[in-house]
């Protein structure tokens, strides 16, 4: 694998509070804030395009319904992404993994993608994706950073793009959660900030794995976890935590 490709603070989805979550408007409402570390969400369209949405349908955060990953890009990318978050993001499309892409090296940004599968395409979206990255990525230098929840997303993306990093999330400290991790070659484990404690920061490092939490938007907790020695806090809080501190 790539060296570790992130700096400590990672901004959630863009700035996925201040601006509508997963679309370019969030990604520079971060960058206005200083940020320059990003995590996404992507999935695949009907016909294999990578694209930005967390939830598995459209309910949420546009104005139609159903599975998003049951259509195709050229419909998804007429959708209206950015009206049910306030006025002024009325018209913000649902952005490609390619747009996204493009943005984050034109501005040397980091980037960590969440591989967020529709149910049942875990495994291959992983592979596309990893595919995707290293084409979109080629002969920059760098990579981003692979995240899943769905170890078999993460096996796919191991299979197609070996070099790019990955980190298993945990919600919760599942039997065999860390052995997976290990199994996958994680890089990093990404927790559920009150899952961190320093007995785990020190179990992931003495395996060779960063210890890196979601999603803490307190400055208390914050402090608390860096004195723990956490390598990275992802967090919505822009406009509230100094990414240079």
């Amino acid at each position: 694998m790539s060296a570790w490709p992130m700096p400590f603070w990672i901004a959630h989805r863009g700035a996925g509070k201040l601006a509508p979550e997963n679309t370019l408007a969030a990604f520079r409402e971060g960058a206005r804030h200083g940020w320059r570390a990003f995590e996404c969400d992507a999935k695949l369209s009907r016909d294999g395009q990578p694209f930005l949405l967390h939830d598995a349908t459209l309910d949420r955060t546009t104005p139609e319904r159903g599975v998003a990953g049951e259509r195709d890009w050229a419909e998804l990318a007429r959708i209206d992404a950015g009206a049910w978050h306030s006025r002024a993001y009325a018209g913000e499309p649902i952005p490609s993994l390619d747009a996204l892409a493009r943005y984050c090296l034109a501005n040397r940004f980091a980037l960590n993608i969440e591989i967020k599968p529709t149910p049942g395409t875990e495994r291959h979206t992983g592979e596309v994706l990893g595919r995707e990255v290293l084409r979109l990525w080629a002969g920059s230098g760098t990579l981003p950073l692979f995240s899943s929840f769905k170890p078999e997303a993460l096996e796919g993306a191991r299979a197609s793009a070996p070099e790019v990093p990955r980190g298993l999330l945990v919600d919760k400290l599942w039997d065999g959660w860390f052995a997976t991790a290990q199994a996958l070659g994680c890089a990093a484990v990404i927790t559920n900030y009150a899952l961190m404690d320093r007995a785990l920061v020190q179990q992931l490092h003495a395996a060779g794995m960063k210890a890196v939490v979601y999603t803490v938007n307190d400055p208390a907790t914050a402090q608390w976890l860096i004195g723990n020695g956490v390598d990275g806090i992802i967090s919505d809080a822009v406009d509230r935590f100094s990414p240079a501190g």
